[in-house]
């Protein structure tokens, strides 16, 4: 079984230290590429859709959270405050009162809008010890996050642009949903307490998933506190399943904030606010990814993308000069040396491109390239190997040769 854990730490993408503590990871150099790649792959798809990307501190004041409602309804979940002369400040729990006020901070004309706000941000969570594990559940996440402002009218096609976004990008990932779920309040009181916005916002996501097509099961209970949301649902090797991404419609945070915008009329109105996110928590998807693919990443995702193998030391400034030309065209590319072929072959398994450099080779200016999955295509001049491969990458996806 591809467990996250084991593969994390065999592969060094991931370890954790008793004194950082429980639920905080750090990230060794490959794992770090690896979240790297993903972010800037996560924030290259957002700006293609026209988000605009902002940064906000991971520190609130509580009044912050008592005004979004997370302090009543979501204090479970959040770390204690912390005192600050007269003040209190918090370890923010969510991302979206801080983007309300990013958007409350400026006047807004119903021109501008929709207004989309990305960010991949720091939060917190105050998860009991029982429950950590690996990289799904952590106390200090990287949430890749956004909100979206816009009319009544501009809502449900901005709730279904974003699912397309999450189709597109699990493709790119080689990943596919296992569900999806149109999460509804349950009983209790951790859920805010307004019939009408509920009963608006559950329509709407009902008319976005039905106008996408899409096959959805309903469930109880598992509602954020302000209101309804689609789930995006995967399920590991062991069978365990969770959420990854989600497409929120909120009518109450605009309201507790007092956003507005000027329309046409020039009077005021209130926006709403479509929560989504593309691949949840940075920690969460690549666990996912590691299970997924055993750690053998997509092309484009992994640590190291090409690995130049020479036969004998006479092929080693060849395999150098390969590897300084791979880096100049922006691959991820070394060079193994050591030990025979054979071993430095299946050490490199988990390698998407491997370029062996025997004496022919050499002599004809050429590689003979294998790939991961087993396939040999003949062998080719340097520059035109590393455009091929340069060409599947910038790709995306995960086809390996065209």
């Amino acid at each position: 079984m591809n467990d996250h854990r084991r593969l994390g730490r065999e592969l060094d993408l991931f370890d954790t230290d008793p004194l950082m503590g429980a639920g905080l990871p750090y990230w060794l150099p490959d794992g770090a590429i690896v979240r790297h790649t993903l972010e800037e792959y996560v924030r290259e798809a957002e700006r293609a859709a026209g988000y605009r990307h902002v940064y906000s501190p991971v520190l609130g004041k509580r009044e912050l959270y008592e005004i979004s409602g997370h302090w009543d309804h979501y204090g479970d979940d959040m770390f204690p405050p912390m005192e600050l002369g007269a003040e209190q400040v918090i370890l923010r729990p969510s991302l979206c009162p801080h983007h309300a006020l990013i958007y409350r901070s400026r006047s807004h004309s119903y021109r501008e809008l929709p207004l989309r706000i990305a960010e991949l941000g720091g939060m917190y969570r105050s998860e009991l010890s029982g429950v950590l594990g690996g990289l799904t559940r952590v106390r200090s996440i990287q949430l890749n996050d956004a909100h979206i402002f816009c009319t009544l009218d501009q809502a449900v096609e901005e709730a279904r642009a974003a699912l397309a976004l999450i189709g597109r990008a699990y493709a790119d990932l080689g990943i596919s949903a296992a569900r999806y779920r149109l999460s509804l309040p349950g009983e209790g009181g951790k859920y805010v307490a307004d019939p009408e916005l509920w009963s608006r916002a559950t329509a709407l996501l009902r008319e976005v998933l039905d106008g996408s097509g899409i096959a959805y099961e309903e469930a109880e209970g598992e509602a954020a506190f302000y209101g309804p949301k689609i789930d995006v649902q995967i399920v590991d090797r062991a069978g365990r399943e969770a959420t990854l991404s989600t497409v929120q419609i909120d009518f109450h945070q605009p309201e507790r904030f007092d956003l507005h915008y000027i329309g046409a009329d020039g009077a005021k109105h209130r926006p709403v606010m479509v929560h989504r996110s593309v691949i949840g928590s940075v920690e969460r998807a690549v666990a996912h990814l590691i299970e997924e693919h055993g750690g053998a990443f997509p092309g484009w995702l992994a640590p190291v993308q090409l690995v130049v193998l020479p036969v004998s030391e006479a092929q080693e400034k060849a395999a150098a000069d390969l590897v300084r030309r791979a880096s100049e065209a922006g691959l991820r590319a070394e060079v193994s040396g050591e030990g025979s072929l054979g071993a430095r072959i299946r050490a490199a398994r988990l390698v998407p491109y491997q370029a062996v450099i025997g004496e022919r080779e050499a002599a004809d200016g050429l590689v003979a390239l294998r790939l991961r999955d087993g396939r040999r295509p003949q062998a080719l001049d340097a520059g035109e190997l590393l455009r091929r491969i340069g060409e599947r990458v910038a790709a995306r996806g995960t086809e390996l040769w065209a």
